[in-house]
């Protein structure tokens, strides 16, 4: 029996709508639900200066801040003194200079297994617990979950989220901020500026080697194709929220890894909540928990199912009405 063309290319787009139908039913069977606020019961308390347990607030309560820091943190207790010091350092002069600016920094410990948590108590008993806390995570959930508990649990009006590597210099705050003004939020106050470097891509392209050039503009693509079109860098550590913007996107999220800035990024296009970018000073530090390979695949693979699970309806555009 001949076998000619058009036998090849019915073929061909049967095994296309098959995939796509396995890929569909994949990402539907494998969706979590909104886990982010979910707490053990260790995860709601701070140790003061003291050594005194005291409980997080939540985000839903009133600001008494007028910003947060949340510094993501694994395995980190050689990085994070670097970035510590940088940042105590410019928010104190910020607070001697303007007598209004209140701040606090809350460092996640997502699970690690060296003394991160040690190394960052020793800031809270450096400067009290008013102004640096330390949130340890049970268990290990990615660096989305550890933003997303530090964000949930903050006082500020402001919530700004830096690596623990200082990667980003912490005098582009400033940059942030100023971006966050220009773009007049709504009347419900919701707004994002996102720190970018992609100004800094050829250069990048120029020391990385031909294949990760080709993971990286993959990536790019697949973001653009999927889920966040008109933000050039959607994976820079350094974004600024206001409250409210980031209390309607953090209690919708679901993805808790890597690719938890583009869902941000997405639910906030949805939602039409304003989004600036801006350029940003980086510097890569060693010691990234990225594997380039596998971190991307992992990556390609969410940014699909974020698609599909929203626009077949098994994640939703709603929050849940209370953390637990």
């Amino acid at each position: 029996m001949d076998f000619g063309l058009f036998d090849l290319l019915q073929l061909l787009g049967a095994l296309v709508v098959i995939s796509f139908l396995l890929i569909l039913l994949t990402a539907h069977l494998s969706a979590s639900k909104m886990v982010g606020f979910r707490r053990h019961e260790k995860e709601k308390y701070f140790l003061t200066e003291e050594g005194k347990r005291e409980e997080f607030p939540f985000l839903q309560t009133p600001h008494s801040r007028e910003l947060t820091v949340v510094v993501p943190s694994y395995n980190e207790q050689l990085r994070l003194p670097v970035m510590m010091e940088e940042a105590m350092e410019y928010l104190e002069n910020r607070q001697k200079q303007q007598s209004s600016f209140t701040y606090e920094v809350i460092v996640v410990d997502d699970g690690s297994k060296d003394k991160t948590t040690e190394v960052a108590l020793g800031y809270t008993k450096r400067y009290g617990a008013s102004k640096v806390r330390v949130l340890t995570l049970v268990k290990n959930r990615g660096k989305g979950g550890a933003v997303m508990m530090g964000t949930l649990s903050s006082r500020g009006k402001l919530i700004l989220m830096a690596d623990a590597d200082g990667a980003t210099k912490f005098p582009d705050l400033e940059k942030v901020e100023a971006a966050l003004q220009d773009i007049k939020p709504k009347p419900e106050n919701m707004a994002i500026s996102c720190g970018s470097r992609a100004h800094l891509e050829k250069e990048s392209v120029a020391q990385r080697s031909a294949f990760r050039t080709f993971l990286m503009y993959g990536f790019h693509f697949l973001v653009w194709f999927f889920c966040v079109r008109g933000i050039r860098d959607t994976q820079c550590g350094f974004k600024l929220f206001t409250r409210e913007a980031a209390l309607k996107t953090f209690s919708i999220l679901h993805v808790e890894r890597w690719a938890f800035d583009v869902e941000l990024l997405y639910i906030a296009q949805c939602l039409k909540i304003p989004i600036a970018e801006v350029a940003v000073n980086w510097t890569e530090i060693e010691g990234s928990k990225l594997v380039p390979f596998w971190s991307w695949l992992q990556m390609g693979r969410d940014l699909v199912f974020i698609r599909l699970r929203y626009l077949t309806g098994v994640w939703k555009l709603q929050s849940q009405k209370k953390a637990d």
